[in-house]
């Protein structure tokens, strides 16, 4: 026996060591940024409701985020007897995601809460921390959330489906809404031929009885893109006798009977694993004409308006995620006889990346302000629509590099399924691509800031509210109104405008945050050319330490 023992020692290679352990952490409590943006744009009262989510954000979710994603969902088309079904199955990690979810509020904690100033930016900190966790439950949440202004446009609709979309309850059965206490919204616009020129739609709507707003049609015709096709309803365009509409189209139709929408196929999708987006056709699918006949495109810009916003927060969330696992992993690797955090130039790209994921959150939690105060002050609605297009192109478009980086900062074990970099890495261009790219941002940017004086007027309020608080933001400033003055060149130059403008915004917020470390490397770095074109090319007198903290505190994780 102890010659076998010592003969299997022998074949013993490595003991484990040098790794960080396993990360299982509060991501509200550990997120200084976070709870400084919340309280500054008016949402402190709901901290209770936030202090809640954060450790299941970064305990139960996270786990429940790699299973759900390991397991996608698996289209049933019909039953063993020929039945039409037009189901997806989702693994039980999936409905779990969206149970914990709903309960916490994120689809709809700012409807419950609407009287309340800033109840959309405290729904935009719920919606944050649940993108660290899981990525493609946030497709339907973010439908569910926005599709509530469009859905008001139709008061006898919207009475009776906001019970279900407010509720705090999960409800996955496949049967009519009706008999449900909870709900999810999905939607459905672009068609193969048109994308983003949705005007070019050819699904036709018939109607059923009478014509007009509130009144039942039969749609038929295709979605390319038809998103989370379990949901109990969609809001779809389609083309009725006064131009492109707006409906409301159920699962099931009044009698209870299953509607005419099949399911085609399942997207084979880039990331979004845990989520289902599929192709589908409407053979005669009964739907209620939402808004003014003929102007469909403006009733569904209701909702689309929030989902854009909601592309924001979902690409600040997920860029503060990759920046807590390069984080942690630093915290904990050695190399050359000390922790790589430790090592000027890894702390460096750490401080550039926490430092541009600070002000990714602060453009977005103002803009959800914006949102917030829209329906009650003038100049924030102005502010807001222009805003989103500047904040959703910016944001959305620095996450695949901003985590590629996180990744690099783990090595090659950032390049594998076991680590969550590897998924986030996927999701990162699906926020800039989704609800328009960047050229529709772009566009939208040009149309408020030419067509609308008080957008243009509160975008650039907005950044004068900080003159004075550094040269760098003032030069800029002046630059850029200067940008406006030769139409004949603007769409051309639309997407240099918008990158400085979504800069001297984040400059003007640091700045009036009050953190002038922050504010003064942030408005050295980005806009006075004391910056490289890759991270970690911070001036070396940056605050470095300072800026890793904020982004994740030290000492709160627990591991594993």
């Amino acid at each position: 026996m102890t010659e076998h023992h010592s003969v299997a020692e022998g074949f013993i290679t490595h003991q484990v060591t040098n790794q960080a352990p396993p990360l299982i952490y509060d991501a509200w409590m550990t997120d200084t940024v976070l709870r400084e943006a919340v309280t500054r744009e008016g949402g402190a009262w709901a901290e209770a409701e936030l202090a809640k989510y954060g450790p299941l954000v970064g305990g139960e979710l996270m786990q429940l985020g790699f299973v759900a994603n390991e397991n996608k969902p698996k289209l049933r088309p019909f039953d063993r007897y020929g039945n039409r079904l037009d189901e997806v199955e989702f693994h039980p990690a999936y409905h779990r995601l969206m149970e914990l979810a709903i309960a916490h509020g994120v689809p709809n904690f700012a409807w419950r809460h609407e009287d309340k100033p800033g109840a959309h930016v405290a729904r935009m900190a719920l919606f944050y921390l649940h993108n660290q966790a899981d990525q493609g439950t946030s497709c339907p949440l973010t439908m569910t959330y926005a599709s509530v202004p469009a859905l008001r446009r139709q008061p006898e609709i919207a009475r009776e489906w906001m019970p279900r979309l407010s509720s705090d309850t999960y409800d996955p059965r496949f049967i009519p809404a009706a008999q449900k206490r909870g709900a999810t919204l999905g939607m459905g616009m672009t068609e193969k031929q048109g994308g983003s020129d949705v005007r070019t739609n050819t699904t036709r709507a018939h109607q059923l009885g009478s014509r007009g707003p509130g009144q039942p049609y039969a749609l038929v015709g295709h979605k390319w893109f038809f998103s989370a096709p379990m949901s109990d309803a969609f809001l779809v365009l389609a083309q009725a006798e006064g131009g492109l509409s707006c409906f409301l189209l159920p699962r099931f139709t009044p009698d209870g009977e299953r509607n005419a929408i099949r399911v085609q196929r399942l997207k084979d999708k880039l990331g979004d694993w845990s989520n289902a987006s599929s192709e589908v056709e409407f053979q005669g699918a009964t739907a209620w004409m939402v808004g003014e006949e003929g102007r469909g495109v403006a009733t569904i810009l209701e909702m689309v308006a929030l989902t854009r916003q909601d592309c924001m927060i979902g690409s600040s969330g997920q860029m503060r995620q990759a920046l807590v696992q390069a984080i942690h992993h630093t915290r904990h690797r050695k190399a050359f006889s000390k922790r790589l955090i430790e090592h000027p130039l890894m702390l460096n790209v750490l401080a550039d990346l926490a430092l541009e994921s600070e002000a990714h959150l602060a453009l977005t939690a103002r803009v959800a302000r914006a949102v917030d105060a829209s329906h009650r002050d003038a100049r924030e609605a102005a502010f807001g629509r222009i805003a989103t297009a500047v904040g959703k192109y910016w944001v959305c478009k620095r996450a695949p590099a901003f985590i590629n980086e996180a990744q690099e900062c783990l090595g090659g074990v950032g390049y594998v399924e076991e680590s969550n970099l590897a998924r986030l890495y996927r999701q990162a261009p699906l926020n800039s691509i989704w609800e328009g790219s960047g050229n529709i941002q772009c566009l939208d940017m040009l149309r408020a800031a030419t067509r609308e004086p008080a957008s243009r007027d509160a975008l650039f309020d907005e950044i004068l509210a900080a003159r004075g608080g550094h040269p760098a933001l003032d030069a800029e400033a002046a630059r850029l109104a200067k940008e406006f003055d030769d139409l004949s060149t603007l769409e051309s130059r639309a997407r240099f405008i918008v990158e400085r403008l979504a800069l001297a915004l984040q400059a003007s917020i640091l700045l009036r945050a009050g953190n002038s470390q922050v504010a003064d490397i942030f408005c050295e770095s980005r806009l006075a050319g004391a910056h490289g074109q890759t991270y970690g090319t911070l001036p070396a007198h940056a605050p470095m330490h300072a800026l890793i903290q904020r982004a994740f505190a030290d000492g709160v994780e627990t591991a594993r």
